[in-house]
């Protein structure tokens, strides 16, 4: 039988009031608490804290807090990446972020999800999709990247989209629904 951890992880209907993930979430949320309560002269231990709460992160990671997110454990980012003020990264699944990419403010990610059936949402049940976003991409301030979707590389969302549905490489998508704009050639 799959602990409720190992049903979130594999995407199926799960109980977050598991003992267990509450005691992660509470884990979490005390490293939140204490690296949004750095001071900007704090780069050392900002660091320290960033290493604990996501652990599978590359080089150089910059992130200006407050930041948000359920477990930390389950983001994984590249090299160069940044995340202005206010990121929430919901990370009841994994969420992947490429190398070199750029997350504006307020910027919200979302693995997390609810069924779709009230009988299902009522019994307090949760379940997640995965999210990648991938290398080089820029996603404008206020924009939310919804459960399951994938961002291709080089591509730019605008701000205050909201993405639904998967973003292929090298495009400037905006909108609510988010939606290809135009095409960007490399030099772009």
């Amino acid at each position: 039988m799959k602990t409720e951890k190992e049903k979130m992880l594999s995407g199926e209907l799960y109980d977050p009031r598991d003992k267990q993930l509450c005691d992660e979430r509470l884990k979490a949320r005390l490293l939140l608490k204490e690296l949004n309560d750095t001071r900007e002269d704090q780069v050392e231990k900002r660091k320290a804290i960033l290493k604990t709460l996501i652990p599978d992160c590359g080089v150089n990671l910059w992130l200006q807090p407050p930041f948000y997110c359920d477990y930390g454990y389950n983001i994984k980012i590249g090299d160069n990446v940044f995340l202005n003020f206010n990121c929430v990264i919901l990370d009841v699944m994994e969420v992947k972020i490429g190398s070199r990419t750029l997350l504006g403010p307020n910027v919200q990610v979302y693995s997390a999800t609810h069924p779709m059936d009230h009988n299902q949402r009522a019994s307090g049940l949760e379940l997640a999709k995965p999210i990648v976003i991938g290398e080089d991409v820029w996603i404008g301030g206020s924009a939310v990247i919804a459960p399951g979707v994938t961002i291709g590389d080089r591509s730019v969302i605008g701000a205050g989209s909201v993405v639904v549905k998967d973003i292929p490489s090298d495009v400037f998508a905006a909108g609510n629904p988010c939606k290809i704009i135009r095409h960007l050639s490399p030099a772009n």
